[in-house]
């Protein structure tokens, strides 16, 4: 019996064209394991015969699954490599094959439908011509960087030698998904073509070429482009600004771009088989890396959060109702309409409802701007978002969003009003970032159909989306808002109701600790530099700034009226509710803003919340920030698992990283904590306690796992 993954690739001969079909049974997508990896190499050798016997003079790859060509390699074969010798080994091997597959003696089309990501871009780089269908699921990219290591079948070298260097980077790097059009304007492809007829478009062309015609050359860069890209000086100014862009983004924290940029520069001016010999290396050092482990259980992660609906059959929504004008509401109903879906926008004025199309209006431009959509496109988006002061129009409605004021009376009256003109099968779902799911339901002649759907700020470019369980939540009810979620291109995670859910309530604890940091000694650019050295997307004043102060002091007093004094506030979040300080929407906060733009810390802020000039120095060491930080972090984190408000270490590391930016290369916040030791978390956690209170007492489960050794995802299996 074969094994599926030698049955993935046949070869069919029609008329002197080889096709070669990538066709994985019982499974969506087609990937490159090492089986497939060697049937290719033995169709290839068949194809060698054939044309060595003249029965064949051309050959097309393509893939036999509608709407996907190949989505890269086998991720867990890539997890399981532990020595750099091994990872190089396997890249040459990879390299052997598709540099056979470019030596054929015949020339070789590639036809690109759907997702053609990582192994299949570096396949499709070693054929002669490259076709993709203009269908909207055709996406071609190398994303290997997002895995911390770098295109390793050869399409690190052979990508710079056919798009120029600043192409490359540009997809190297990010690892983004690259559009038919730009792939045709940066050489990447040599035509684009209605997906029906790209089979045939292949045919024909390979026809051609086995009858005899060259494949037509390419169009030359322009002469700016050719003396900066094919010039040593040219390559060293891109080389050298490619890497401090890196690291100013990345602070260095994750080799793989590093790494990328030096074997580019290294392999570029030589010949393709010692280009490939350094790139393989290249490859191995970095697949055995932490980073890379950490990248890898990430990508698996977010892959899991797409696969893990919860039981229930969910209602497909097409028209939804967005309640609430503001900020968010605008910015949800702006999402939906940008991915199909009639939007419904009510406001209890008009001005309200100008403001939330006028929201709309600039993300539409803004995309338009970047050349993401074409005219047509953005006004098919505006067009789909309807604005109304009355429920008309919701008697249609599939799933309401209700996006108003955080007060509960208010929502109540407004969920109570909006359920009596919805249909008795449509979804209701609150926005709300604290407030109770199950309370709201109590407002409900029919709480079944009533959850939480809290998207974070701003909406167009947080991924996250908390679907929130409330104790009456049909299944039906929250299959759908995990659904929909899904298909607004959000990383969705099911929590349990409870105060600030998951987030906001572990977050609460870290934005509080930086206040008794303050009261302590500490400076706000000290503090907030020590957790951005860690990699924290910004420190937490200004988060807490960007957040807004008057927000973050409602989010603190409901966790507070919640937890009791080990949620206490500190007393400089407690002096700011005196204080007209609110963050960077009012001008002022821990820093000051002029005309929007940073102005640095405000100096002034010491005085007034501490009742103290300015330090002098940093009274608290940067172990101890750290520390303090992170760990209050961790142990809130222990008792959302235990409350049962997360379901796994799993998703509270998702929600951390898709909601707040924790690092990505860590790991997520809890496999982070158990890299240090759950021996290690307790014994700073109680000499914490002994220091600064009850605050740091240790939940139940992380004394136990203290005791015992196991870690967080340990308790998971």
């Amino acid at each position: 019996m074969t094994s599926p993954d030698r049955d993935t690739m046949r070869l069919e001969l029609d008329d002197g064209i080889a096709w070669l079909v990538f066709e994985r049974p019982d499974a969506k997508v087609n990937l490159l394991t090492e089986a497939v990896l060697g049937r290719l190499d033995e169709l290839l050798g068949d194809i060698e015969r054939h044309a060595a016997a003249r029965t064949v003079g051309a050959v097309v790859v393509r893939s036999g699954k509608p709407g996907t060509f190949i989505a890269g390699a086998d991720v867990d074969a890539i997890k399981a490599v532990e020595d750099p010798a091994i990872g190089a080994g396997l890249a040459a091997a990879g390299q052997a094959i598709f540099t056979r597959l470019e030596g054929l003696p015949v020339p070789t089309v590639v036809a690109i439908d759907g997702a053609c990501m990582g192994g299949g871009t570096e396949l499709a780089l070693a054929c002669t011509y490259r076709i993709a269908s203009d269908s909207e699921r055709t996406k071609i990219a190398l994303p290997e960087v997002r895995l911390g290591i770098l295109p390793g079948f050869g399409g690190t070298t052979r990508l710079p030698r056919l798009v120029g260097l600043r192409a490359a980077l540009d997809m190297i790097l990010t690892g983004k998904n690259v559009r038919p059009a730009k792939a045709r304007r940066i050489g990447l492809v040599d035509e684009v073509v209605s997906a029906a007829i790209l089979h045939t478009r292949a045919a024909e062309v390979a026809r051609a070429f086995a009858d005899g015609d060259a494949p037509p050359a390419r169009p030359s860069r322009g002469l700016a482009a050719r003396l900066l890209e094919d010039t040593a000086p040219g390559r060293r100014l891109i080389l050298r600004e490619a890497r401090k862009r890196v690291l100013k983004e990345s602070g260095g924290h994750y080799p793989a771009p590093l790494k990328i940029l030096d074997t580019i520069r290294r392999t570029l001016p030589l010949p393709l088989d010692r280009a490939f010999e350094i790139e393989a290396r290249a490859l191995g050092e970095l697949v055995a890396t932490p980073v890379s482990k950490n990248l890898i259980h990430v990508f698996r992660l977010f892959e899991g959060a797409k696969k893990g609906a919860p039981a229930g059959d969910p209602i497909e929504v097409e028209r939804i109702g967005v309640l609430g004008a503001g900020v968010m509401g605008g910015g949800i109903a702006h999402l939906a309409a940008s991915r199909g879906v009639e939007v419904r926008m009510k406001d209890i004025d008009e001005g309200g409802l100008a403001a939330g199309l006028r929201a709309a209006r600039e993300r539409v431009d803004r995309t338009l701007q970047r050349r993401r959509l074409d005219r047509r496109e953005a006004e098919a988006i505006m067009g789909r978002i309807s604005p109304t002061l009355t429920y008309d129009g919701f008697g249609s409605l599939d799933l309401v969003v209700e996006a108003v004021v955080e007060r509960m009376d208010v929502k109540k009256s407004v969920l109570r009003e909006t359920e009596e003109e919805t249909p008795n099968r449509a979804v209701l779902c609150s926005n709300t970032s604290t407030l109770s799911i199950t309370e709201m339901q109590s407002a409900l002649r029919d709480p079944k159909r009533f959850c939480g759907l809290h998207f974070f700020n701003p909406v167009h470019r947080m991924p996250l989306v908390e679907v929130i369980r409330g104790e009456a939540t049909s299944a039906e009810a929250l299959a759908t808002a995990f659904s929909f979620a899904l298909r607004l291109g959000k990383t969705p995670v099911v929590v349990g109701d409870g105060p600030g859910f998951l987030v906001n309530r572990v977050l609460g604890p870290y934005l509080n600790e930086a206040g008794w940091l303050l009261e302590d000694g500490a400076s706000v650019d000290a503090v907030d530099a020590v957790l951005k050295s860690f990699a924290m997307p910004m420190g937490p004043f200004r988060l807490l700034d960007e957040i807004g102060l008057d927000v973050a002091r409602h989010a603190g007093a409901v966790l507070h009226d919640a937890f009791g004094p080990r949620m206490a506030p500190s007393p400089v979040m407690t002096a700011l509710a005196g204080s007209d300080r609110l963050g960077r929407k009012g001008g002022s906060g821990f820093y000051r803003y002029v005309d929007g733009k940073d102005a640095g810390v405000d100096e002034s802020v010491y005085a007034e919340l501490t009742g103290r000039p300015p330090p002098a120095g940093n009274a608290v060491p940067e172990q101890e920030i750290l520390d303090r930080c992170l760990l209050t972090m961790v142990n809130e984190a222990a008792r959302v698992l235990e409350d049962g408000v997360a379901r796994s270490a799993a998703d509270v590391d998702l929600a951390m990283i898709a909601g707040t930016g924790f690092p990505p290369f860590r790991g997520g916040l809890l496999r982070w904590a158990d890299a240090k030791g759950s021996e290690d978390n307790l014994r700073r956690l109680e000499e914490l306690a002994a220091l600064h209170g009850e605050r740091f007492e240790p939940a139940e489960s992380l004394l136990a796992a203290g005791e015992s050794g196991r870690g967080f995802y340990a308790a998971d299996r």
